[in-house]
């Protein structure tokens, strides 16, 4: 996988709040939906990389904070949604309502 991230995997990531990182991941997840339902399922794959990019530097970034576990379960369900079988019943819908108090709270805080 390439790296599209290259300034934020370089340290620019984890100088973001964990609302901010986690809001960037939904927007991200948000362009995979918007490709899947206009049928590119190229572009909706390259969005769920990036997403995924993001998430792994989330994941690297909060190491001893605590958030390990929702954090490798999120991509456990981003994973089943997007690639897999959809056993968890993930919904665009359940993805859209997961990310927007991130994306509100980042948001507010600018």
């Amino acid at each position: 996988m390439n790296v599209a991230h290259k300034e934020l995997a370089s340290g620019r990531w984890s100088e973001m709040s964990f609302c901010e990182q986690m809001a960037n991941v939904g927007s991200e997840v948000e362009r995979a939906i918007s490709w899947r339902k206009k049928g590119n399922t190229t572009y909706s794959y390259k969005a769920l990389e990036r997403a995924l990019e993001l998430l792994d530097l989330t994941i690297k970034d909060a190491e001893g904070k605590g958030k390990m576990k929702e954090l490798f379960r999120l991509r456990e369900f981003m994973a089943d949604y997007f690639v897999f079988d959809n056993e968890y019943k993930s919904t665009d819908k359940s993805w859209n309502k997961y990310f927007y108090s991130f994306i509100y709270t980042s948001r507010m805080n600018r």
